[in-house]
């Protein structure tokens, strides 16, 4: 009886400190992307996931499913960046356009310029992992 009270305890803590890390933007990315990403364009995690998450809703709704799937092999981690969009409120109907787009971005307190230099990263990183075929794929939605 007392382990199963101490258990329940332990569980309650983790799950308590758990929750209350859930909404802080780490500065400890571990992500190789989201790295690259808050370096290069000085923005913070969160709006790193929440415009990779964005960027890739555009993709899995522009592009023909064979396609998305490819895609995905090179950017590890897609559903999850697609759920942080959501979850952050960048991504609350369909992203169909370029103007979709940037209304996601600015959500996520981004200007309009972000939106070309996230894809610009996100192609490059793609192209290294996946090759030309795979980049063309992506740099395809931003036209």
């Amino acid at each position: 009886m007392h382990r199963s009270i101490v258990l329940t305890g332990v569980l309650v803590c983790a799950f308590l400190a758990g929750a209350g890390c859930a909404g802080m933007d780490t500065k400890g990315v571990t992500d190789p992307l989201v790295k690259i990403l808050t370096s290069q364009l000085d923005v913070t995690a969160n709006q790193a996931k929440g415009g990779l998450g964005s960027t890739l809703t555009l993709a899995k709704e522009k592009l023909q499913a064979p396609d998305f799937e490819s895609l995905t092999k090179y950017v590890p981690g897609t559903e999850t960046y697609m759920k942080a969009a959501k979850d952050l409120g960048a991504v609350t109907g369909p992203i169909k356009d370029q103007a979709a787009l940037e209304t996601a971005y600015s959500k996520l307190g981004m200007g309009w310029e972000k939106v070309g230099k996230f894809s610009k990263v996100l192609s490059d990183y793609v192209g290294a992992s996946g090759g030309e075929q795979a980049q063309s794929l992506l740099t395809s939605l931003m036209r």
